[in-house]
C-alpha cells in the first residue's frame, strides 16, 4: 500500500449498554443478545468481511454504584450490568473465521498467573495463534469489595502487582517448554520429553509458582499484548509492555500526546517505538450521503439515557454527578474531579456552556471517543486526518446499535478506504501478531521484554 494502512478492532463489551447509554431501546438494536452465541459469531463474520484486525473485547469486574451511592441507575440501562465473561465465545468466534484476531480485556488484579497462563495458551491452541489480552489493572471499589479486598488496591500498588503478574506469566509461556518438548514418539511411548520442560521456580512479593506451565506452547506463545492505561505509571507500563495500546480522547491533538510520550518511552526501553500500534476509540455513523447519516444520528439520540451517561461518568470520574443540577454550568462547582472534567470537555468546545445534562447528550451516543458522522467519504476524509494529525495506526470502532453500526461500516467505510489504498483488501499472515509485525512474525519481538524469557 502505498500509504499508511489504517488498523481496524471492532469494539464490543459482553453486556447491553457499553459506549452507548440507552441506544439498547432502539427497535435496530440487537445489544440484549449479548448473552447468544449466535451474536457473537454474527459479529465475528462481519468484521471478518470488512477486514477488520481484530475484535476487542471489553470487560469490568464490579457494576457501576456511583452515582447516586446505587447500582440501580446502570441496571435500569444495562451499562456494564449485567454482562457475561468475554473469554467464553472466543473459541466459537474462532471456529466461524479463519483469520480475525481477538483481543480480550482480563485484569492482573483478580487472576493468578499460574491459572491465567493456561487460560490464554488454550484459546491461542484454539484460535490458532489469533489471541491477544487487553491488560488492565481494575479501577472500580465494587469489583475490589466483591473479589476479596474491603477496598481497591492504591493506583501504583495495582501496577506493581501487575509488573510482577507479567514476570511470571513471561516466564509459564517462553521459558517452561522448549519448542521441541513435545516429541510423540510412539514407538518410543514418550509424547513430552521431561528433559525439555522445566519449573520456573518463580518467588515474588506477590507470587509463588514453583512449577511447570500446564500447556504446551501456542503458536504465538505469549499473546499480543495491549494496554490503555494514560496515568504516569499507565504510559510507563504500556511503554515496557504493550503491542498495541487503546486510546480514548476526542481530539487528534490530545491523542498526539499519548502517542508521542509512549513511544518516547518504550524507545527508552530500547524498543522500536513504531513496532508499538496506536488505536484510538471512534464511533462512526455511516450512510450514503452526509444527510442520511444526520439523519441517522439524530435518530440514535433520541434514545440516549441522560441519567445512564451520567452514571456511567461518575464511575469512570469517581463522582457522584447525581449531587448537581443538571441545567447548572459546571464551571460553578469547586472539586478537582469536576474541574477535570470541565477542562475536557472546554477543550472539546470552548463556546459551549458545559451542563452535566449538556455532557450526558454529548456522550450519549458515542462515549469515550469522536462521533464521526456523514458518507464513506466523509468519514474516510475525517479517518485520515485522525490518522495524519494524531499519529494513531487505527481505531477502535465501537458498534452502538449492534449489529448495525458493525455492518454499516464493513460495507460502506472499508470499500472506500480500501479504494484509497488505507485497508488491506486480504489478511497478511494467520496469526494476530502478523497483523501487527508481518507474515512470518509469531513470536514477541527480540526488543519485546518476553523475549528475554526465550530459551535457547
Amino acid at each position: 500500500m502505498s500509504e499508511q494502512r489504517i488498523r481496524l478492532n471492532g469494539l464490543r463489551q459482553s453486556t447491553v449498554g457499553h459506549t452507548a447509554i440507552g441506544l439498547w431501546r432502539h427497535p435496530d438494536s440487537q445489544a440484549h443478545r449479548y448473552r447468544d452465541l449466535s451474536y457473537w459469531v454474527d459479529t465475528a463474520r462481519i468484521l471478518e468481511r470488512g477486514r477488520f484486525d481484530a475484535l476487542f473485547i471489553a470487560d469490568a469486574l464490579g457494576p457501576l454504584d456511583v452515582y447516586q451511592g446505587s447500582v440501580d441507575a446502570a441496571l435500569r440501562d444495562g451499562i456494564q450490568t449485567p454482562t457475561d465473561d468475554p473469554l467464553l465465545a472466543i473459541s466459537a468466534m474462532a471456529a466461524a473465521t479463519e483469520r480475525l484476531g481477538f483481543s480480550v480485556t482480563v485484569s492482573s488484579t483478580y487472576e493468578q498467573p499460574y491459572a491465567f497462563a493456561r487460560k490464554m495458551t488454550t484459546l491461542d491452541h484454539l484460535t490458532n495463534g489469533r489471541i491477544g489480552w487487553n491488560i488492565v489493572t481494575s479501577a472500580l471499589d465494587s469489583a475490589a469489595r466483591n473479589l476479596g479486598l474491603d477496598k481497591q488496591l492504591p493506583h501504583d500498588q495495582r501496577y506493581a502487582v501487575a509488573e510482577e503478574f507479567m514476570d511470571v506469566v513471561y516466564k509459564l509461556w517462553e521459558s517452561s517448554w522448549a519448542d521441541d518438548a513435545v516429541v510423540q514418539d510412539v514407538e518410543a511411548g514418550v509424547f513430552v520429553d521431561p528433559s525439555r520442560v522445566r519449573p520456573v521456580a518463580h518467588e515474588g512479593e506477590y507470587y509463588r509458582v514453583p512449577g511447570i506451565a500446564l500447556s504446551e506452547p501456542g503458536v504465538q506463545r505469549t499473546p499480543v499484548l495491549y494496554q490503555a492505561g494514560t496515568s504516569k505509571v499507565g504510559r510507563a507500563f504500556a511503554a515496557r509492555h504493550a503491542e498495541g495500546v487503546f486510546l480514548s480522547t476526542y481530539l487528534p491533538s490530545m491523542a498526539r500526546g499519548l502517542v508521542d510520550d509512549v513511544r518516547r518511552r518504550a524507545a527508552e526501553n530500547g524498543r522500536d517505538p513504531l513496532s508499538l500500534k496506536f488505536f484510538a476509540i471512534a464511533t462512526v455513523i455511516v450512510a450514503e450521503t452526509d444527510e442520511a447519516a444526520a439523519a441517522k444520528l439524530a435518530d440514535y439520540q433520541r434514545y440516549a439515557s441522560v441519567e445512564g451517561a451520567l452514571a456511567r461518568w461518575s464511575a469512570l470520574m469517581h463522582i457522584d454527578l447525581s449531587a448537581l443540577d443538571l441545567d447548572k454550568p459546571l464551571e460553578y462547582v469547586d472539586t478537582d474531579g469536576i474541574r477535570g472534567m470541565v477542562e475536557l470537555f472546554t477543550t472539546l468546545d470552548p463556546s459551549r456552556t458545559w451542563t452535566p445534562r449538556a455532557i450526558a447528550e454529548f456522550v450519549g451516543v458515542g462515549g469515550g471517543g469522536p462521533v464521526i458522522v456523514g458518507s464513506p467519504t466523509t468519514v474516510a476524509d475525517e479517518l485520515e486526518r485522525w490518522i495524519d494529525e494524531s499519529g494513531v495506526d487505527g481505531f477502535n470502532i465501537a458498534d452502538p446499535v449492534p449489529p448495525v453500526t458493525f455492518r454499516d461500516f464493513a460495507d460502506l467505510v472499508v470499500p472506500e478506504l480500501q479504494r484509497r489504498g488505507r485497508v488491506w483488501r486480504d489478511y497478511e499472515g494467520g496469526t494476530l501478531r502478523e497483523h501487527f509485525h508481518g507474515p512470518g512474525v509469531t513470536r514477541a519481538r527480540a526488543d519485546h521484554p518476553a523475549a528475554q524469557y526465550r530459551r535457547l
